[in-house]
């Protein structure tokens, strides 16, 4: 427990002098930001994500204990990221890690890994106690990040834990990676846009098959291999000291590294490349609105604006133009909407 540091003050006028008052205006100050630091320790619920650092943070992580090498096989960059479908930070990079695998997939590797976000309710931390706790908090990160986010799931449908649509995630990269990645994507649509409860089959099920996956033997692997492979991410997120999402992990084949935590701008991803490899071109991308839905049949304003170097203005304009031109379906929710080729089931 902190001590409670006490200021004496005489009461005498002539101690009042200009150093005395700025000597405890500095004092204060400083007792203002131990006060802070204190709030913020007992806000280190993961389900609370911090808008200014960027961070769905576990409070029970430790450091990392042993150094684990991890390092780039296929292509000349590896990113191993760790992630939680229920995470609204990573909801938040969404825009930035979809240009980076644009300008940066023919070299850059990335490697999914679940980081375990919420095993159950059996804690009381942070200011949330329950579901509904976390409602409101979603609605304020969503504007925050500017990603659409309706938090009333959690008070319609709520979720007991994020291990569920995890397994499920281990369970199609069994069948196919690249398709785990889509499925990932529609149940993040799922809970952040239209309050689906994902711990529950009908939704997973319906995910898989609307990622091209097997839902029968997705079924299968979820109740037997995935499970373990699930612990295997628990175990190395561990052993990487992670303590909270989105966590990237930047690496080359001899194991040379970077790591950028949280929600960050798209330069700072970039740049955490460079360090690795500085001679990596990124390769340019057409920027026209078939090509971009072509590779995300899905996209919000602001993931539009980002791949399309638009301001979030201009971006939405055009969304709208080609939305009236019936090229685009828009789906509106509470906190924004989310568009979709019309080519594109």
């Amino acid at each position: 427990m902190k001590h409670e540091t006490q200021l004496l003050i005489p009461l005498t006028p002539h101690v009042l002098t200009f150093p005395t008052v700025l000597t405890l205006i500095l004092l204060v100050i400083s007792l203002l930001k131990g006060h802070s630091q204190t709030v913020k320790t007992m806000n280190s619920n993961p389900l609370l994500c911090d808008p200014e650092t960027g961070v769905c943070e576990i409070p029970t992580a430790t450091e990392r204990s042993s150094k684990t090498s991890i390092v780039a096989d296929t292509k000349p960059v590896k990113i191993i990221y760790f992630t939680d479908p229920i995470c609204s930070t990573c909801w938040g990079i969404e825009p930035q890690l979809r240009r980076l695998k644009l300008e940066y997939g023919h070299s850059v590797e990335v490697e999914y890994h679940m980081g375990g976000l919420l095993p159950d309710w059996s804690y009381n931390s942070g200011g949330i106690s329950k579901p509904s706790d976390v409602a409101h908090h979603w609605d304020e990160v969503s504007a925050y990040y500017k990603m659409p986010i309706d938090g009333d799931v959690w008070l319609e449908d709520p979720l007991d834990s994020s291990y569920p649509p995890s397994i499920a995630f281990k369970a199609a990269q069994l069948q196919d990676k690249e398709k785990a990645i889509t499925f990932l994507r529609v149940l993040r649509e799922m809970v952040f846009l239209q309050k689906k409860n994902i711990t529950k089959w009908e939704h997973l099920s319906k995910a898989a098959t609307l990622a091209g996956l097997n839902s029968d033997q997705l079924k299968q692997d979820y109740e037997h291999k995935a499970k373990v492979l699930f612990q295997e991410d628990l175990a190395l997120a561990r052993q990487l000291g992670v303590r909270g999402f989105p966590s990237v992990f930047i690496t080359d084949a001899s194991g040379k590294q970077e790591f950028v935590y949280g929600y960050k701008p798209y330069a700072l991803y970039e740049n955490g490349i460079h360090s690795i490899k500085p001679d990596l071109t990124k390769t340019p991308y057409v920027k026209s609105w078939e090509n971009l839905f072509g590779h995300y049949p899905t996209l919000t304003i602001r993931e539009f604006a980002e791949l399309s170097d638009l301001s979030l203005q201009e971006g939405e304009k055009e969304l709208e133009k080609l939305t009236s031109q019936n090229h685009l379906k828009k789906t509106v929710t509470k906190n924004g909407p989310i568009y979709q080729s019309l080519n594109v089931k």
